[in-house]
């Protein structure tokens, strides 16, 4: 199958599964204030225009070099969430530090070649990616799990979607070998997708964004067991730091995302005072309406 038809596929049905889940079972999740609504399909046309460049990107370059240059996606948010006014702890920037030769020595796999138009592709797709974690991270302080996910990824489908049917070869029907893959794929967008915005919301887009690293471990683990791929020492060497960096998370003492009454992102508070002026704005309408 085409990437791209494989990626709308995945896609929608992701969209098509959780709207019915919502549907029928908790429809009151369909509910997003204005400005909630305006982060998540924001972030999800970043999201939907970084996968296209990611695959034009592994069109044109190795694809060790390609999956390097994706995974300094968590630099990408460290930084933007920096800017955002969220502090990191010592022990989050040397797990950055740590990951970024571990995720080098683990893709040394293929030949290397560069092609600098497939190099900017790929940095791209890393950025995108990156940009559309803090901007749900601040819908999320307000919104449920469930709601950021529907709405992004409907903004993805409204990406992926038109290009995989614009562009050729444009193939609509489903091979009936890869009908299962398909699924799968599908079932493993939804749950990733769900799963990556709780984490957001639970732990914040840094610490997230490390833990998501371990997409590497998984693939490794896979390869080597179904299969049948072997690695080389450098490739070893770089997955035990990896997981170095997973396992210093047990010592991570970094605070949850808060709210916070400045950066760049506060644009996306909701009409209504947060938790943080709620008392204040009390006050001035206990003054202004004595009782």
């Amino acid at each position: 199958m085409d990437a791209i038809a494989v990626v709308a596929m995945r896609t929608l049905g992701a969209t098509i599964l959780l709207s019915l889940i919502l549907a029928v079972f908790q429809r009151s999740y369909f509910y997003i204030f204005p400005l909630g609504l305006a982060g998540c399909l924001l972030a999800g046309t970043l999201n939907g225009i970084g996968s296209l460049f990611f695959y034009a990107g592994l069109a044109r370059i190795d694809a060790s070099l390609g999956q390097l240059l994706y995974t300094l996606y968590p630099v990408w948010v460290a930084i933007l969430l920096y800017f955002d006014g969220q502090q990191l702890s010592k022990i989050t920037l040397l797990r950055l530090a740590l990951s970024i030769p571990g995720v080098f020595l683990i893709t040394q796999a293929g030949t290397g070649f560069a092609n600098w138009q497939g190099v900017i592709f790929m940095l791209i797709a890393s950025l995108f990616y990156a940009l559309h974690i803090p901007i749900n991270q601040r819908v999320l302080f307000e919104v449920p799990t469930p709601t950021v996910t529907l709405y992004t990824l409907f903004a993805m489908t409204a990406i992926v979607v038109p290009v995989w049917l614009l562009i050729p070869p444009h193939t609509l029907a489903i091979p009936i070998g890869s009908l299962w893959p398909v699924i799968g794929l599908t079932l493993a967008t939804f749950l990733a997708r769900l799963l990556l915005f709780a984490g957001v919301k639970t732990i914040g887009g840094v610490q997230t964004s490390i833990f998501g690293l371990a997409e590497l471990l998984v693939t490794v683990i896979l390869a080597v067991g179904i299969l049948g791929e072997r690695l080389s020492f450098q490739q070893w060497i770089g997955a035990i730091i990896l997981t170095v960096t997973l396992l210093l998370a047990g010592f991570d003492q970094e605070p949850p995302p808060t709210r916070r009454r400045r950066g760049w992102l506060y644009w996306l508070r909701p009409p209504l005072p947060s938790s943080e002026e709620y008392p204040a704005y009390i006050s001035q309408e206990t003054d202004a309406n004595p009782r």
